[in-house]
C-alpha cells in the first residue's frame, strides 16, 4: 500500500533551503517517491499557517520511512535545519 510524506514548511533562508531541495529531490526519487504537490496554491483551514506544502507519494510506507532515515536524505536535511520551520508526517494510504 502506498504512503505519503505530507510537509508544511515556512522557509527563512531560501538559499540554504534550496540546497536541501536540490539534494533531497534525487534521494526521494531513488526511493520511488513522486512529488504530487510542491508549493503551489494552498489555503490553511486549520492549524498554523505555513506558506509551502509538499506531498510525496511512495510505493510503500516502508519506502517512505527508509527514504527519510537514509544517509542521503539526512545529509540533505542538514541544510533545512535552521533554514525553515517544518512539520512532516508519513501517512499510509487507505485502501478505500
Amino acid at each position: 500500500m502506498s504512503a505519503f510524506w505530507i510537509a508544511h514548511v515556512q522557509v527563512h533562508d531560501a538559499e540554504a533551503y534550496g540546497r536541501y531541495a536540490a539534494l533531497a529531490t534525487g534521494v526521494v526519487a531513488a526511493h520511488g517517491g513522486v512529488f504530487l504537490a510542491r508549493g503551489g496554491r494552498a489555503r490553511v483551514m486549520e492549524g498554523p499557517e505555513r506558506p509551502r506544502h509538499v506531498v510525496v507519494r511512495f510505493p510503500t510506507f516502508e519506502a517512505a520511512v527508509a527514504c527519510y532515515e537514509s544517509p542521503g536524505y539526512q545529509a540533505a536535511l542538514a541544510h533545512a535545519r535552521g533554514a525553515a520551520e517544518r512539520e512532516l508526517v508519513i501517512v499510509e494510504a487507505s485502501d478505500g
